[in-house]
Parts: C-alpha cells; structure tokens; sequence
C-alpha cells in the first residue's frame, strides 16, 4: 500500500485531516516520506538550493559567521549549529572560508547538525570529509550542549508543516483534505475555528475563500532558538522562501523535478512546503527577549561582499566560467529570483550587534 493509499484510509477511519497533518506524513513517513527516502537536492533532484548553486552562498555565510562570533567577543569555546544541512555543502564551504580568514573561529567552534533524516546524515558525512570526525549529529536541538551559539538554516521552515484556514460562510475555518465520491483527495472545509486574533488586520473584509496559514510548529522552533540565544548568548541567520508581513493565500506547492505537480497528486513524492511567515517567526523570537532583523537575500549578500567574491572568483578565468559566475549571482541575488523571493531573519541576544543587520 503507497503513501497515498494509506492517507486515505486513515480519512476513513479518523475523518477529515489537516493540512499540517498531511503535510507531515508526506514529508516525514518513516516508510514512504519525502525526506526519509528521496535524493532531493541538486540538478538531479527536485529543487537545488543557494548552497547548490555556487560556493560564494557559503562562504558568504561564513564571513557572517566570523562576524557574529567576533560580536560575541570570541570566545574559546561556542556552538555553531546548522539546521537541515541538505548535503553538507553549505557547512564545507562554511568552514573553508572561516579558516583561512580566521582560524581561531574553528578551533573555538563545536560544530553541531540537527538532521532528524538518517539517509541525509550519511550523505552530509561523506560530504564532509575530513571534518566529519568533529562533528556531532543531532536529531534535536535541545540535545545540543549549553553555550553560546551561532545558528545557520537555510530552507528550513518552509518544510516544517503549517494550518490553513479558508472564509466559509464569513468566518475562517480550518481547511482540511477529505475524500469525494470517487474516494479522491480534495481539500474542505472543516469544523475547526480560529482566534479572531491570530488573523492578519483584514480579516473582515477578506473574500469568501481567502486563505490564512499559520505554523505554530515554524513558531514554536523559532521560540526554542530564541531563547537558548537569550540564556546563553548568540545569533542565528535563518533563510528562507516567504513574506515580511502577514497575509492572505494559498501557497501550498508541491515541486517535483524542478517543476510545480498538484500537491495531492503523488503523496511523498514530490516536496511539499508553504511561504514562511517571516512576522511571525520574528514576533516569537522577540517574545524570548530577543532582537530580530530581516532583509531580503540580495540585499544580505550584496552587504556581506557578493560582488567583490565574484570578481575574485573570476579573475584569469575563462569567459565562459565568468559568464557562469554572473548569471549565479543573478540567481542567488537578482531581484524576481532568489535575492527578493528569499529573505534572512537575523535573531541574536540584545547585546549582539551582528553586521549587516546593526552596526557595529
């Protein structure tokens, strides 16, 4: 019996599933899910991410990390933990880069990866090499020792499953999947309400239809990050597909071969992810006693020397590698791709200025 199949017998027997719900057993069956059993990075995969696309994403994202770690004032000792770290490539690149430029952030990093896929682990380890053998892997990141911490995630929340509620009938309700005549997935209404006060300003005005999303599991990790920042000190840079400011619509997609499919159509098949609510992660982590700051992606690496690394990258290289190096810029930072669709929360304690985001 296929994933698809099992789902709809469980609305069978149990009734009407959330969106949260189906979100999770596509991604995450232990059997069939989507990240316990697929390759999905890279060209040959379904999506390739910022790490995937060149070196610079990280090693970018280490010259932050050196930064943040000064603004710690350097201690000996400190985490640095990656969320979901895909294949290892965007830590590889990570650590080259802070070694050459500061080789003291290496000797004084614990370097933790919280990976609840036991397939990526084994990808991120070969991965990694040489490195691998001083890094500790985690399912958790309450399992991670006490100190000050440097977070990185890039495309992390957007996997995390999140709640949908439609306007039926004037008031938002929880959209659920239900089955039709022919025992066909569809999506309905469900009985579920929601606090008047959990929806954005608008919401009386809002269209029969309008779709609200809320990710208490996406809030409930940001609060976890933010306080063990807050207690212990640190600062966390968290990218992301999403939106500045809350709103209305529906952005569950399902990709699959670098392509959009029906997200009902191939259950764990396909990845499956909704815009990150970048207002409400920051809300919660202010609600830690945290500072938080956001940006869009082209504007970040833009700030942290994208331009400068490039031309470094090309130089006495041939025309056709810096044409490559170009349009990977245009990609990674240009605007209408990945530099505004994307966007960066910074998170850190209140008396960590961390560059780009605050001066020194």
């Amino acid at each position: 019996m296929n994933l698809g199949q099992r789902i709809i017998r469980q609305i069978e027997a149990n009734g009407p599933m959330s969106v949260a719900d189906y979100m999770a057993m596509c991604l995450f069956d232990r059997d069939a899910g989507y990240y316990t059993t697929r390759e999905p990075f890279g060209k040959d995969g379904d999506f390739i991410t910022a790490p995937e696309i060149s070196q610079m994403f990280g090693e970018l994202v280490g010259v932050w990390c050196v930064n943040a770690w000064q603004a710690l004032g350097s201690p000996d000792d400190f985490i640095l933990c990656e969320f979901g770290p895909g294949r290892g490539t965007l830590m590889k690149d990570l650590i080259r880069t802070a070694d050459k430029i500061a080789p003291g952030f290496i000797a004084a990093a614990k370097i933790h990866m919280v990976e609840i896929s036991d397939r990526l682990t084994q990808v991120q380890q070969k991965s990694l090499g040489k490195h691998g053998g001083a890094i500790v892997w985690e399912k958790n990141f309450g399992d991670i020792p006490s100190g000050p911490v440097i977070t990185i995630a890039n495309e992390l929340f957007d996997a995390i499953p999140s709640r949908q509620h439609v306007k039926t009938k004037g008031r938002f309700v929880e959209r659920v999947l239900a089955l039709d005549a022919e025992q066909n997935l569809v999506f309905a209404a469900g009985s579920g309400s929601i606090e008047a006060a959990l929806l954005p300003p608008g919401s009386d005005i809002a269209p029969e239809g309008s779709i609200f999303e809320i990710a208490p599991a996406r809030n409930a990790l940001m609060q976890e990050i933010a306080a063990r920042i807050h207690h212990e000190r640190g600062a966390a840079l968290l990218f992301d597909y999403g939106h500045l400011q809350p709103g209305f619509g529906d952005t569950l997609q399902a990709l699959s071969r670098h392509n959009s499919v029906d997200v009902l159509h191939i259950p764990g098949a396909a990845d499956l992810t909704t815009h990150v609510d970048f207002h409400a992660l920051a809300l919660a982590a202010r609600r830690e006693g945290c500072k938080t700051s956001a940006m869009t992606q082209g504007d970040f690496l833009l700030a942290m020397g994208l331009l400068d690394r490039a031309g470094a990258l090309g130089q006495h290289k041939s025309a056709e590698v810096q044409e490559q190096i170009r349009l990977d810029v245009e990609r990674l930072a240009g605007p209408e791709q990945m530099g505004t669709l994307f966007k960066v929360l910074c998170v850190s304690d209140p008396a960590t200025h961390v560059f780009p985001f605050e001066a020194k």
